[in-house]
């Protein structure tokens, strides 16, 4: 397997400059862009709803990976859906009713997924595994960038590779929360396909360069 796909993480990006940062990170080959949704309910921190979802749409040359950290997306999932998300993410524990939000955005046409904190049970996600395309693993307890990665997280992605494998899911599996050159090879010996990165690209002097190095230290696993 060499498809390792890389997601940067515009949460650390410069907020007043997201354009420049998503050209400097498209030119160094960015398969999506991350885009993290908070509304200080769910977790403890405010980003941006769809305005931004929409400014960003016209922007990039690349999906838009829209991961809602946010109650209740039962309600409000169409807003990003109209926004232009080319693949909306959404918490179990957030769902009142998941099955539901999973069929309206692969009704819409969009790539579907679910996410899971690190405390949540991955059984959580195993009655949608049929119909997303993306399972979301939490490396961190979401709502802020820059955090360690939680080393117990690594054999999450090894059960979660085992329950999609004895299912038959295609479903990809993602990794969000304190991924860099250290932990990038781990997890996609684990299983993952794809990684967000926030911290580790945005916050070097050169974004487009430390992309290019995640992604060799991320496809030594797969060599």
């Amino acid at each position: 397997m060499s498809n390792v796909l890389i997601a940067p993480s515009i949460l650390s990006a410069d907020f007043a400059d997201l354009g420049s940062a998503i050209r400097a990170v498209e030119r160094a080959g960015a398969d999506l862009i991350h885009v993290d949704v908070m509304d200080g309910h769910f977790v403890p921190n405010l980003t941006v709803g769809p305005p931004v979802v929409r400014a960003l749409k016209r922007i990039a040359h690349v999906p838009l990976d829209v991961h809602l950290m946010i109650d209740n997306p039962d309600d409000t999932v169409q807003w990003y859906l109209d926004a232009g998300a080319d693949i909306v993410v959404v918490h179990v524990e957030a769902c009142r009713h998941v099955h539901r939000v999973v069929r309206s955005i692969k009704e819409a046409g969009r790539g579907a997924g679910v996410s899971l904190n690190p405390g949540t049970p991955l059984s959580f996600v195993e009655p949608v595994l049929q119909e997303v395309d993306q399972v979301l693993v939490m490396s961190v307890d979401p709502g802020f960038g820059g955090q360690a990665f939680i080393p117990a997280s690594l054999e999450r992605i090894h059960e979660l590779t085992r329950m999609i494998a004895s299912t038959g899911s295609a479903a990809r599996i993602a990794v969000d929360g304190g991924i860099d050159g250290g932990t990038a090879r781990a997890v996609v010996e684990a299983g993952a396909t794809l990684l967000v990165a926030g911290n580790a690209i945005f916050s070097a002097q050169d974004p487009g360069a430390a992309l290019v190095d995640l992604r060799t230290a991320a496809t030594t696993a797969v060599c």
